[in-house]
């Protein structure tokens, strides 16, 4: 779990990644690309590598706050129904504004996937002191609540041919000039490496970050923003990329233990190999067609959650 073993395994399976596809491209070819092969690269397989290292690290990074504002392991945006209140955003936005631009659909995703949040944050408070795996099956029973109603709207206005696009996540439509939104993410993420202690304070409770002269609501609410935000993005941009944020977080702090701003990086490239590793497995098992990423995550991440629930005693 060291970052000397997790680099270079993520640059070489990013290295691995730009040469999978239906065009045959080796490594051999770099010295001499073809014109195509160099459009190919330029606008589909560099997009989509940068596409995939973004949104991993983005959701492990998401998935880390909130486990620790909410002070609960189970917790992340799939479990939190923050994935989900986005989701209904870009809906209310192609409802509203019949012709959304992506910036349109990014600014409604991100304010309703910051109230989803926060009403489950208030939900969290009212529940604090139940069994910890209580917690993310509320989460999930409210972010299913909100992809009903979601679904339900879409049917009447005859928009579920458009809501499906975000029902699983998917690289395979990542060009040049459909990804740079992602963008947004990287400040986000300097942001909470910035704020990391203060996000360990606070999942301290608010009596001990009151005592040490903390605005503990600010905190967590900047924690809820910064989130909401990049999971709306990322939601936006590739889909729903289930059980990430809830498996990396704890994968690592098993390792690592909680320190929050020593976890970040790891957390981050962990995410971002995970996706990566993932995306690839997805490629290459009915080559040349591909298993969108939604898919793989899911079916191996829904595992190691499994896996976790097992052993929460053994990793408490």
């Amino acid at each position: 779990m060291k970052l000397k073993y997790l680099v270079p395994v993520l640059i070489v399976l990013s290295i691995i990644s730009l040469f999978i596809g239906a065009t045959n491209i080796s490594l051999t070819d770099i010295a001499q690309l073809t014109e195509q092969q160099q459009q190919i690269m330029l606008q589909s397989r560099i997009p989509r590598l940068a596409s995939i290292l973004i949104a991993g690290a983005t959701m492990a990074v998401c998935g880390l706050i909130m486990q620790q504002l909410s002070r609960n392991k189970f917790v992340s945006p799939t479990t939190a129904g923050t994935m989900d209140s986005a989701r209904l955003g870009i809906l209310v936005s192609l409802l509203v504004f019949s012709s959304a631009s992506p910036m349109q659909q990014a600014i409604t995703a991100m304010a309703f996937a910051v109230l989803g949040t926060m009403i489950f944050m208030k939900i969290l408070e009212k529940i604090k002191f139940k069994d910890a795996i209580f917690i993310p099956l509320v989460g999930i029973m409210f972010g299913n609540i909100i992809g009903s109603i979601t679904t339900f709207f879409a049917y009447q206005h005859d928009l579920i041919q458009s809501m499906t696009a975000w029902l699983q996540g998917d690289f395979s439509m990542i060009l040049a000039g459909r990804y740079e939104l992602l963008y947004i993410s990287v400040p986000l993420l300097a942001i909470a490496y910035f704020y990391a202690n203060k996000f360990t304070i606070a999942g301290m409770g608010e009596d001990f970050s009151t005592n040490l002269g903390m605005n503990y609501k600010q905190i967590v609410n900047l924690g809820l923003i910064i989130v909401a935000v990049a999971t709306s993005v990322v939601v936006l941009t590739v889909g729903l990329i289930p059980f990430l944020g809830l498996i990396i977080p704890n994968i690592v702090s098993i390792y690592r233990g909680d320190h929050l701003r020593k976890n970040l990086p790891h957390t981050a490239v962990l995410g971002a190999l995970f996706v990566l590793a993932c995306d690839i497995l997805g490629r290459v098992v009915i080559y040349p067609y591909e298993i969108p990423i939604g898919l793989t995550v899911g079916v191996i991440g829904s595992g190691i959650f499994i896996y976790l629930l097992l052993r929460r005693k053994a990793y408490a």
